[in-house]
C-alpha cells in the first residue's frame, strides 16, 4: 500500500467504496488522515463500517465541514451527464474534488528516494482500445528482463494498493478517461496514447469532451516522453501539440498501417513488421507475424506502443522482441481458447464497441462471428465494411433480432443465447475457420461484465468436447 501523503489528522471524504475507493480509504488511514466514506449502496456502506471506517452521507453539505478534500471513485459522474449530489455538495462547500490517481501522484515519491541512484518511473497508458493489452505487454517485457515493475490502475490492482516503489522500479498504469479527467496531479514519466474512437460519450458530453479528458495526461502531466498513436486526427493533433519542433525525440509517434517519416522518433507496423526510425534512419525491425499473443493489426499497434515505452526506459530492441514471443495475451482479448479439428475458437469479449470489433474481424480469415448484446450509440454501419471475411454471424442477446437486422448482407442466424451460438457455429465450421466472439456491444443485457460473457463462451466451447 502507498500511504496517502499530506493529510495527517485531516478529514478526507471518500465517495464510492468499490476496489479503488476502499484502497483510497486504507491509504488515507495509513497516511494518518481521517477518512469519511460513503457509497450509495447499503451493502458497501455496511462492509466499510465493519472494516472500521466512519460512514457519513457526503451529499449533505453540513457533513463536509472541515473536510479538506473529496476523493471520488472513477465510476461516479462528477460533471456529465450530471454531477453526483456529493460532488455538487463539495462544490458548494468549497471542498476540492480529486480522485485516487491524483492522490497517487502526490504520494508516490517518498523520502527513501533520496538514497536511490536510479529513480522509479511511471508509465501511464490511455486510449480507447488496446490500453489494457499495451499496459500488460509493457509489464510483461519488464518482468522478462528482471526489471522491478508493478501493474495497476484500470487493470490489476488499484493505484494506491501497490507497494511503495523500490530503486529503479517501473510502475505501469492503465488509465481510463474517467480516471484522468478528475485527477489534480498527473506526472507520469512516460505517457502513452494508443488511439481514439467514440466511447463513454454520455460521461464526457460528446467526443470532444472524451478526447479532452485523454489529452489531460499530456497537457497537465508534462511527461518526459510522450508516445502517441497518430492513426486518427486527434492523435495527430496531440502529437503536433506536444512536439517542440523537428527532431524533438521527446515525442514518439506510433502507427499501425502507415509508414511514418520525418526527422523525429517513430515506431510503426506495416505488413506485419514493426520498424523503429530515428533521425531519418531505421534502427530496428521486428517480424510480428509469428507472435501468437499479438494477432492482427490492432495488436501490432499495441506492440508498437509497448516497444516504444520500453525503449524509453533503456531496453534494447532484441530484448523486447524476445519478450514479445512469450506474451500470451490477455483474457477476453483475441484469446485463443481452443482448436478442434482445425477450427480455432477465439474469445474477444472485450470487443464491446464497433471499432474494437472491426479490428478483431480484420485479424482473422474465414470467420464464424458470434456478436450481439446491448448495442452502443452510433449503430453498426461503421462495422459493415470489415465483414468481408465473415462467413456467417450468430447473433446473441435479448435484442438479437433487432441487432441482426442491422448486419446488412451478412449471412446470419439469430441464436439468442451463447450456448446456441457456439453450438451452431461449431456445427457449421470447417477446418481453417475461426469461431470468433467479438460482440460489438456491451454485455449488460445478459451478463454483468464482458469477463462473464467471455467465460460463458469458453464454458460453451469446452462443453463441445463433453
Amino acid at each position: 500500500m502507498i500511504p496517502a501523503q499530506g493529510y495527517v489528522d485531516q478529514k478526507v471524504g471518500v465517495l464510492g467504496l468499490g476496489r479503488s475507493g476502499l484502497a483510497t480509504a486504507r491509504a488515507l488511514n495509513a497516511g494518518g488522515a481521517r477518512p469519511l466514506v460513503w457509497d450509495d449502496g447499503a451493502d458497501a456502506r455496511d462492509a466499510a463500517e465493519a472494516d472500521g471506517f466512519e460512514v457519513l452521507d457526503l451529499s449533505k453539505t453540513v457533513n463536509l465541514e472541515d473536510m479538506v478534500s473529496l476523493i471520488v471513485s472513477p465510476g461516479i459522474p462528477h460533471l456529465y451527464p450530471k454531477p453526483h449530489p456529493a460532488v455538487a455538495a463539495a462544490w458548494a462547500a468549497g471542498v476540492p474534488v480529486d480522485n485516487d490517481i491524483g492522490l497517487f501522484f502526490r504520494s508516490f515519491a517518498t523520502q527513501d528516494w533520496e538514497s536511490f541512484d536510479q529513480m522509479p518511473k511511471v508509465i501511464a497508458v490511455t486510449g480507447s482500445n488496446g490500453k489494457s493489452t499495451t499496459s500488460a505487454l509493457i509489464h510483461h517485457i519488464l518482468t522478462e528482463v528482471k526489471k522491478p515493475t508493478q501493474l495497476a490502475g484500470n487493470i490489476g490492482r488499484g493505484v494506491l494498493d501497490i507497494e511503495p516503489a523500490i530503486e529503479g522500479e517501473v510502475v505501469v498504469l492503465e488509465l481510463s478517461s474517467y480516471q484522468i479527467d478528475l485527477a489534480r496531479a498527473l506526472t507520469p514519466d512516460v505517457a502513452v496514447f494508443t488511439n481514439l474512437t467514440p466511447d463513454h460519450l454520455d460521461r464526457h458530453a460528446g467526443l470532444g469532451g472524451y478526447f479532452a479528458a485523454k489529452r489531460r495526461l499530456f497537457a497537465e502531466g508534462g511527461p518526459d516522453r510522450a508516445i502517441i498513436g497518430v492513426d486518427e486526427p486527434e492523435g495527430a493533433y496531440l502529437a503536433n501539440q506536444t512536439n517542440g519542433g523537428n527532431g524533438d525525440d521527446r515525442v514518439i509517434r506510433i502507427s499501425s498501417g502507415q509508414k511514418l517519416s520525418g526527422p523525429g522518433w517513430s515506431v510503426f507496423a506495416r505488413k506485419g513488421y514493426l520498424s523503429e526510425w530515428r533521425k531519418g534512419r531505421q534502427v530496428a525491425s521486428i517480424d510480428l507475424r509469428a507472435i501468437a499473443g499479438l494477432p492482427g493489426a490492432h495488436n501490432h499497434q499495441n506492440a508498437c506502443a509497448a516497444y516504444a515505452a520500453c525503449r524509453t526506459v533503456g531496453l534494447a530492441p532484441r530484448v523486447i522482441e524476445q519478450a514479445f514471443h512469450s506474451f500470451a495475451g490477455l483474457p477476453h482479448r483475441s484469446q485463443l481458447v481452443a482448436e478442434r479439428g482445425g477450427v480455432r475458437f477465439v474469445n474477444d469479449s472485450k470487443a464491446t464497441n464497433v471499432d474494437s470489433a472491426a479490428k478483431a474481424l480484420q485479424a482473422f480469415k474465414r470467420i464464424r462471428w458470434i456478436c450481439g448484446g446491448l448495442e452502443k450509440e452510433g449503430g453498426l454501419d461503421a462495422l459493415l465494411p470489415h465483414t468481408d471475411d465473415v462467413l456467417k454471424a450468430y447473433v446473441i442477446g435479448r435484442e438479437a433480432r433487432n441487432f441482426a437486422l442491422k448486419l446488412g448482407g451478412v449471412a446470419h442466424q439469430v441464436c439468442d443465447t451463447m450456448e446456441a451460438a457456439v453450438t451452431a457455429a461449431a456445427q457449421d465450421a470447417k477446418a481453417g475457420d475461426t469461431v470468433l466472439l467479438a460482440p460489438a456491444a456491451a454485455s449488460f443485457d445478459q451478463y454483468d461484465s464482458f469477463e462473464r460473457r467471455g467465460d460463458d463462451f469458453m464454458r460453451c466451447v469446452k462443453a463441445l468436447d463433453d
